[in-house]
């Protein structure tokens, strides 16, 4: 499968699912587009049409979507419209309050309607508890977009 992962990160946080998210989309042989918002463009990624659409944002003030992915969004969706293969990831703090945290991921998700599920990070990913939902999550979106192996007649679990 051809995967966007586009992402926003204020301190990293984000930054670091995002990679482990492609590492694991990699490490099972997709193809992978990476932009980081308000750093690259989507027409750095080449032909915007992809398999799966990987969204990741942290959470602005009052729970509010950055707007560096306010703007990739709009470019999205002028590109290929509101593509239905399309996951949310981010990353928040509860401190701000439970209905501010990870509002962008929530709000993301709205907008586009997505059938999958959210991944929701408090902070950034911490040892092996996170890296095991940010892996559970991929499989299980790259699963229900067609198949969780590039060549699953190759892949050896």
């Amino acid at each position: 499968m051809r995967i966007l992962i586009a992402f926003t990160s204020l301190s990293g946080n984000t930054r670091d699912v995002a990679r482990q998210v492609r590492a694991r989309c990699e490490a099972l042989g997709h193809r992978v587009s990476w932009v980081e918002a308000g750093v690259d463009t989507l027409a750095d990624a080449g032909d915007p049409r992809h398999d799966l659409y990987v969204l990741g944002a942290w959470t602005d003030n009052a729970g509010r979507t950055p707007g560096e992915m306010k703007a990739l969004i709009a470019d999205l969706v002028a590109a290929v419209g509101k593509p239905a293969p399309l996951a949310v990831f981010g990353t928040g703090e509860t401190q701000w309050g439970e209905e501010y945290y990870c509002g962008a991921v929530r709000r993301i998700a709205a907008f586009f309607g997505t059938r999958y599920p959210c991944l929701e990070i408090e902070q950034m990913p911490h040892g092996e508890r996170d890296a095991s939902r940010i892996q559970h999550w991929t499989d299980h979106i790259l699963t229900r977009t067609g198949n969780a192996h590039a060549d699953p007649a190759r892949f050896v679990a």
